[in-house]
């Protein structure tokens, strides 16, 4: 079985057992989300798709650590002006195991 979740503009496929990083969720380390944006669910013999979200399903994900993506690089230049500027980022996730899946 597996279903394609919508979370932080992004679109992800699951099935029971995967490990995601999705984008910071606030909560703590070791609680169950549940995700209702499901857009699509599959158990092998039957396909439901959503319009756009599927009725009634649900996808349970366990809260497993917090951090920081790698480091990205933004470099701003102008030529022959003596303009620079650099900027690092570290984007923020949450990293879940999918626990269960509804549908």
């Amino acid at each position: 079985m597996y279903a394609v979740i919508e979370n932080g503009g992004k679109q992800y496929k699951v099935s029971e057992g995967d490990v995601l990083r999705l984008e910071k969720i606030e909560t703590k380390v070791g609680s169950l989300v549940e995700d209702s944006k499901v857009l699509l669910v599959s158990d092998g013999k039957e396909t439901k798709i959503g319009t756009p979200v599927v009725d009634g399903a649900k996808v349970t994900l366990k809260v497993t650590d917090h951090g920081k993506g790698e480091k990205i690089i933004v470099y701003k230049m102008k030529p022959k002006k003596g303009y620079r500027r650099k900027q690092g980022h570290r984007q923020p996730y949450t990293e879940v195991t999918v626990e269960k899946i509804q549908g």
